[in-house]
């Protein structure tokens, strides 16, 4: 632990600095438009995200594939309480320790919910000083599926009430692995396998630590990250732009010879 207090700081910037680079793969810079403030732009949003919230929730909760991926999640997920694999799976674990000290301490910093929020706020922030709105929906997306499944995380926790392997309350499920892996299906939507593989990795990496260190049942994290990919990939792929070449594909309407006319532009910024 003194390891930790000594390096817990620039391990909390290590961890916003991948985020925020994973951020700016694509990231354009338009100089000739005037410096916004980050604050005051959030502000803005402040009518229009509750809205946001509410029908990106509905279009992840009310689709069929999503609700029987949770329902085959949730049913394993009972099934290892009720057969007592959770039990024996822990004991292998605590028999089998593999994650430790500093590394492990260094994973439940990067698998925190408070971390993917500080970090998606530096992103935000750095894409509207930059006047680039890609990164800066992009951000904003990700705040928005972090919320919705933090949301939905702890209010099964309060339901479940259950006790994990170190005794303490709100166990299932995994708040780490479901936020982890919501941030990693969100980039895998976004920049695609070169950044979410490794997202999906250190995903992974929270949830066994998560079991190692008996902070979770596997259950717990079974259904976290089931439910993390689900809020992930919906709430990112319904906000992705499309993109052809390199160009975002924008719709274009005009008025033509006083005729009104629909189509598709190319944008592409320098």
């Amino acid at each position: 632990m003194k390891a930790l207090k000594r390096h817990g700081w620039s391990f909390r910037i290590c961890c916003c600095v991948m985020l925020i680079t994973a951020g700016c793969v694509n990231q354009n810079t338009t100089q000739t438009q005037p410096k916004r403030d980050w604050v005051e732009s959030a502000w803005n949003r402040r009518h229009t995200w509750p809205d946001r919230i509410i029908e990106d929730s509905k279009d992840t909760f009310t689709d069929p594939n999503n609700l029987w991926l949770l329902a085959i999640a949730g049913g394993a997920s009972i099934a290892m309480h009720n057969t007592r694999a959770d039990d024996q799976l822990q004991d292998s674990f605590e028999n089998h320790r593999v994650i430790d000290g500093f590394f492990g301490e260094s994973l439940n910093f990067a698998g925190s919910p408070a971390t993917h929020f500080a970090a998606t706020g530096l992103w935000y922030a750095l894409a509207v000083d930059a006047n680039d709105r890609l990164n800066e929906e992009r951000a904003w997306t990700m705040m928005t599926a972090l919320a919705i499944n933090g949301m939905v995380t702890v209010g099964l926790k309060a339901a479940r009430d259950n006790d994990n392997p170190n005794g303490e309350r709100w166990a299932w499920p995994s708040g780490h692995t479901s936020s982890s892996f919501t941030v990693a299906a969100v980039l895998d939507e976004f920049y695609g396998p070169k950044v979410g593989i490794p997202a999906y990795v250190l995903a992974s990496l929270v949830g066994y630590r998560m079991i190692d260190e008996g902070d979770h049942w596997s259950s717990d994290v079974v259904f976290g990250a089931a439910l993390g990919w689900v809020v992930g990939h919906t709430v990112a792929g319904k906000h992705k732009k499309l993109e052809l070449a390199g160009f975002q594909l924008m719709p274009l309407t005009a008025t033509t010879g006083g005729e009104p006319a629909s189509g598709l532009c190319f944008v592409k910024q320098f």
